[in-house]
């Protein structure tokens, strides 16, 4: 579902002077040539072609339009790192992003990182937030499972008490 800032094309067949490329709102909307402000935010790529279709007929602009979305970057869909990592800082979720993928993509855990507690911070679909302390050592060892990630989780890696 897009969100906002998520990048994504739009082409009206057949149509080449209009612009192609286009950013979600801080509230959830974006302009479109001929159909104006339109909310996408919740919206798929394709629910997005059928809405701009359905408002270029609405406003006889086009009598039988093809329109392609395709979503470039998900902007609103990170996950963050902190603590004990090289690069601490938010990172893009990409759809199968695991702990040990997101750890790699904030450089690694530092020297004085505890690797044997790691919280995984989530909001659960009731609403309410839920953390978990993770071994990543014993991921890393092969005694547990990797653990997939979704987008919004936070990350927190510990510093090692000497």
């Amino acid at each position: 579902m897009l969100g906002p800032g998520d990048v994504f094309t739009l082409e009206i067949v057949g149509e080449k002077d209009l612009p192609k490329e286009y950013q979600v709102a801080a509230d959830g909307t974006v302009d479109v040539p001929y159909v104006h402000t339109i909310r996408v935010a919740g919206l798929e790529a394709p629910e997005v072609a059928r809405l701009v279709r359905k408002r270029l007929m609405e406003e006889k602009f086009l009598e039988d339009p093809s329109v392609i979305v395709q979503v470039k970057d998900y902007n609103s869909r990170r996950v963050t790192l902190l603590g004990q990592v090289a690069k601490p800082g938010s990172f893009p979720f990409t759809t199968g992003l695991t702990l040990i993928q997101a750890v790699s993509l904030a450089g690694g855990l530092t020297a004085i990182a505890d690797g044997d507690r790691v919280n995984v911070t989530r909001k659960g679909s009731d609403g309410r937030t839920y953390t978990a302390v993770i071994s990543v050592k014993a991921i890393t060892e092969g005694e547990s499972p990797d653990i997939p990630l979704q987008a919004g989780d936070q990350i927190f890696v510990h510093e090692r008490i000497f």
